[in-house]
């Protein structure tokens, strides 16, 4: 069920490559019942079933929620993850606009500390 999610991801992905940068490494595969990717080990883009979502600053979410984006919820009973926002249909289906969104995403994240690996079950 995921493939396809994770198909569409690296296909947007490729057309929004110059936002990124060609500095960044970025890694795309499954997560959750969709697909993510990462910029430099950091998640800055999901793509599931809740939709297209960024993970931005505190000042572009308020100004993404003002275009129509909303919070982030990957199940119905699940938390809002606060960092993330689902991106409206305008911005997601707008290549030029998307690929700015993108940009600033990762900008972001790359200000963030490196996550911390998982311990592997101890």
């Amino acid at each position: 069920m995921a493939a396809p999610y994770l198909q569409e991801l690296e296909a947007l992905l490729a057309k929004t490559a110059a936002a990124i940068g060609g500095e960044t490494n970025i890694d795309a595969r499954h997560f959750f019942s969709g697909a993510a990717a990462y910029a430099d080990g950091r998640m800055f883009i999901s793509l599931t079933p809740a939709g297209l979502a960024l993970k931005l600053s505190e000042a572009d979410r308020d100004i993404l929620s003002e275009r129509g984006g909303r919070p982030l919820k990957y199940f119905p009973k699940a938390p809002i993850k606060k960092d993330y926002l689902v991106l409206p249909d305008a911005i997601a289906e707008d290549d030029a606009a998307l690929a700015g969104w993108i940009e600033k995403s990762v900008a972001h994240v790359l200000t963030l500390p490196q996550p911390r690996p998982k311990s592997g079950g101890r």
